[in-house]
């Protein structure tokens, strides 16, 4: 795979979501390493010192007991093993691959007092495929993401489980088949590494960058179910959004009419038609789905500044030599990112579930037939794959309550505001698992329609949307088992085919 250079301050969106894609190595830019080296020597220096937190007292509620300088070594790794404490399913590999990254990149910018072995550890881990097992719950999202970011320190000093070449493993195992050797952790570099906001904000761009694919590819199911109900596209006209300027509503509009416009069928009812006006579900989409893209990009902007950032503590001020504790490690940006994700989540699949409940509605689906089956009656169509959709769009709705406006105190009170970023962003991969079946389904339904609407022809990328859902699922005339073909399109709208059909057309760019 092609290697990138991580420029830590100056790492892009494109980079970690190649990183997330699996798409490239990483190695960290050589051109830190003096600054990383020089905190390290501050750090080494303040361990026979006055109390300074983290390096030679305890932690938390701790922090006021002083620990011996031959026990600096013990103390470190006591951390990792007593914050090794989450529980439930382990975050899949891609958003352990992008932790290790972020944490990479955070100890690179040279304030964290690590040495640069473990910066050489953390791209080994990555290079040679040992993927730290990492337990999803546990974080309140203060303090670092304390549990989570144990568990991934622990297969560095031999300890915890680690995935490598497709086996579960104990880390020490793992690391030995790769050819790498546990660390011994120095002064504060336990606490460096599990200080952080890495977790949160993995899953917080992992929620982000399959959102985007869904939030885009929900243009193309949209305007599949505009040309099926023979919706009109005079509200996608460029002008309309201009008026109102917002960015996300003028580029989802401008794709919206790039897909329709050329459409045989729309051409077919422009005259003679007794409607006056569409649903907003069909007319409202530049609206809706463009507010949803505008919020997306605004979570893109603050958790590319948090990918970049030091989140640990205390700090490493190489400048002037002095190390000092502060607050980095709250991750309230992230939470209120990951809500305002799951916000956009919800309302894309709101919409596109009114469309898929529009197309299979007899009455107002301008002359298809009910619940788009050839022969309705003896066949149900797709009367509960419908139903299926708003299951999961309620779910959906219910997620997206709001989790940053929650806290509780923890450690004793010493930590007595935190942000909830962890499960407010590991939440985002349930919510887009849903979402893209939604979106599934509406590309069969829109697809079903479109078909049915022969011997009038859709547009030329739409066709070709439609020819790339035929592909995986065939058009429904009897009844049949209808899990593995939900399954199958919404793994297509996952895999973003639907926007590579249709190309040539102008889509929204996250950044």
């Amino acid at each position: 795979m092609p290697a990138i250079t991580l420029h830590p301050g100056a790492v892009t969106l494109d980079e970690l979501r190649r990183i997330y894609r699996g798409e490239c190595t990483v190695t960290l830019d050589r051109a830190m390493r003096p600054g990383i080296e020089a905190a390290a020597r501050l750090v080494a220096a303040a361990a026979d010192g006055p109390a300074v937190y983290g390096i030679n007292t305890g932690f938390g509620k701790l922090a006021s007991t002083r620990i011996a300088p031959e026990e600096t070594a013990k103390l470190q790794r006591n951390l990792i093993l007593s914050h090794s404490c989450g529980v439930g399913a382990p975050l899949p590999a891609p958003v352990v691959r992008l932790m290790l990254a972020l944490k990479l990149i955070s100890l690179g910018r040279g304030a964290s007092g690590v040495r640069f072995e473990l910066i050489e550890l953390l791209e080994a881990l990555l290079d040679r495929d040992v993927i730290p097992v990492v337990p999803g719950q546990g974080s309140v999202g203060a303090s670092g993401d304390l549990a989570p970011l144990a568990h991934m320190t622990a297969v560095m000093i031999g300890e915890g489980e680690a995935i490598h070449e497709g086996r579960r493993m104990p880390g020490a195992e793992a690391l030995a088949a790769a050819g790498l050797a546990p660390v011994v952790l120095g002064p504060k570099e336990g606490l460096a590494m599990i200080n952080g906001t890495q977790v949160s904000t993995a899953m917080a761009l992992a929620g982000l960058f399959d959102a985007w694919v869904l939030a885009t590819s929900a243009l193309v199911t949209g305007a599949l179910s505009v040309d099926a109900a023979m919706a009109s596209v005079a509200p996608f006209r460029p002008e309309i959004h201009q008026l109102r300027g917002h960015k996300g509503q003028i580029d989802a509009g401008v794709t919206l009419h790039a897909l329709v416009s050329t459409s045989g069928i729309c051409v077919s009812h422009q005259t003679g038609d007794s409607r006056v006006q569409d649903p907003y579900c069909m007319r409202c989409q530049p609206q809706v789905t463009g507010a949803c893209i505008d919020l997306l990009r605004q979570v893109g902007a603050t958790l590319e500044v948090e990918a970049n950032a030091v989140t640990d503590n205390p700090l490493v001020l190489t400048h002037d030599g002095t190390i000092v504790s502060g607050g980095n490690f709250h991750a309230e940006p992230v939470a209120f990112a990951a809500d305002q994700t799951a916000l956009a989540i919800a309302e894309v699949g709101a919409i596109a579930q009114r469309r898929i409940a529009t197309l299979v509605d007899p009455a107002l689906n301008f002359g298809l037939p009910a619940f788009l089956s050839p022969r309705p009656g003896v066949n149900s169509g797709f009367m509960i794959a419908e139903v299926t959709t708003a299951a999961l769009m309620s779910e959906n709705k219910q997620r997206a309550a709001p989790c940053s406006v929650d806290s509780t105190p923890t450690s004793a009170n010493q930590e007595d505001h935190v942000s909830m970023a962890a499960h407010g962003a590991r939440r985002l991969m349930d919510m887009n698992a849903n979402l893209s079946v939604i979106l599934g389904v509406e590309a069969l339904t829109g697809a079903q329609g479109i078909e049915l609407r022969a011997p009038l022809r859709t547009s030329a990328p739409l066709a070709a949307a439609v020819a790339a859902i035929r592909a995986a699922v065939p058009s429904l005339e009897d009844d049949r088992y209808m899990a593995p073909d939900i399954e199958a399109a919404a793994a297509l709208v996952r895999s973003g085919a639907l926007i590579d059909a249709a190309a040539g057309i102008p889509f929204p760019a996250l950044s």
